[in-house]
């Protein structure tokens, strides 16, 4: 039997959304509400080859969310409300509590919005989320997708820092990881296109977007991932530093009195493209002003890269070599530029790609003789998700352990 899910993707000022007929994985609409809380916002909706787009004032998440709704009956998607029969949401952090993903009860969101504390930029907004979509569709079970779950099979020499042990075993503070619905997602998909058995590949995975992580995959399980504590830690990213000196931060304390909520925005909203080149955080942007000559623009391009392939020499050490690097997200799928900088000089691994096929936007862009593979595959994290409310909150019921 068919049933429509809905899967939710609410960023800060965002509302990413796809309605599906599972288990076909047949996309009914799909689209993007943006600039939430603007007089500006941009509400995109399409239908097959349909496009509705219209600029509209929307002031918050819960404006947003009852316009999605009323358009999906207003274009004739869905008769009702009640066709919906399930919600699936992207949740950011899951901490150690969600092995996998959970049915959301009472209990399950306020432990979501408990772990805010770890994601203070997405758990916030996901659990507000959660909660608009719970009223309007009380009837739907809800199902949170966590982007930690996946890397839940990191081992303590991953996953451990080397800090007093107490401030694990008693503040929860380790490696957890992101972006792991896109990670699942891709590597999976990687595994049909090549016919091959994803427990039989090497991969490296690069999401590489305004966010981006690395992640490892032996035997078709994650074992290191780039971001850790936060989504902040590892490669540079769009306004996100990554990785830096740790000593930087009381340094910049008492040097110019910056209070903890200071350091987090200079390192969470200030930093990466957007911090060293003085022009924007969209790649597209920074691209543009190096090509017009911008240096500061060209140095963040450069660094953006090197960051990604110093991270991605570290895990073929650890993967004993590589089968498959693999690139994902809005970045990783649209610039051929950025993938040609990461895979520059990488012969000694034997890889090697052909620019003709990476210009293309190709599914496999490595050239003929290269012994490793280079993908670009599209991710598809609200098709993963719509699967997990069909496990979790339809097929079988069951409340998550918190």
């Amino acid at each position: 039997m068919s049933r429509t899910i809905m899967a939710i993707n609410a960023g800060s000022s965002s509302l990413k959304f796809q309605l599906l007929t599972m288990p076909e994985g047949t996309v009914l609409c799909q689209g993007l509400i943006e600039r939430i809380g603007l007089t500006d916002a941009i509400f995109t909706l399409k239908q097959g080859d349909n496009k509705w787009q219209e600029t509209r004032p929307i002031g918050d998440h819960k404006a947003a969310a009852n316009l999605l709704l009323e358009k999906l009956i207003s274009h004739r998607i869905i008769p009702s409300l009640a066709a919906i029969d399930g919600v699936g949401h992207r949740v950011a952090h899951g901490g150690e509590t969600f092995k996998d993903s959970a049915l959301i009860t009472d209990e399950a969101l306020a432990e979501i919005e408990r772990l805010a504390e770890l994601a203070p930029l997405h758990n916030p907004v996901n659990a507000a989320g959660i909660r608009i979509f719970r009223q309007a569709l009380p009837h739907a079970p809800a199902v949170a997708v966590f982007d930690t779950s996946f890397h839940q099979t990191l081992e303590p020499n991953a996953y451990v820092y080397p800090l007093p042990w107490r401030y694990y075993a008693e503040l929860g503070i380790r490696r957890y990881g992101f972006h792991g619905t896109s990670h699942k997602y891709v590597s999976h998909l990687l595994a049909e296109k090549l016919g091959v058995p994803l427990s039989a590949l090497r991969v490296i995975t690069c999401h590489l977007g305004n966010g981006s992580s690395l992640c490892a995959i032996k035997g078709g399980h994650s074992v290191n991932t780039s971001m850790g504590f936060t989504p902040q830690s590892g490669v540079m990213m769009g306004t996100r530093s990554g990785d830096i000196d740790p000593s930087i931060l009381p340094w910049l304390a008492q040097k110019e009195s910056q209070t903890p909520a200071q350091l987090n925005t200079l390192l969470n909203n200030e930093s990466g493209l957007l911090g060293i080149s003085g022009v924007s955080n969209d790649y597209r942007d920074v691209e543009k002003a190096a090509d017009e000559g911008n240096d500061r623009a060209a140095l963040a391009l450069t660094l953006f890269a090197e960051r990604i392939r110093a991270t991605i020499g570290s895990y073929v050490m650890q993967l004993g070599g590589l089968d498959v690097l693999l690139f994902t997200g809005g970045i990783g799928e649209n610039s051929a530029r950025a993938r040609a900088a990461i895979c520059r000089d990488l012969h000694f691994l034997g890889l090697d790609i052909d620019s003709d096929k990476n210009s293309r936007n190709a599914t496999f862009i490595q050239s003929d003789y290269s012994m490793v593979k280079v993908a670009v595959i599209n991710t598809n994290e609200e098709l993963m998700i719509a699967r997990d409310v069909m496990r979790i909150g339809i097929a079988q019921p069951v409340e998550a352990e918190v």
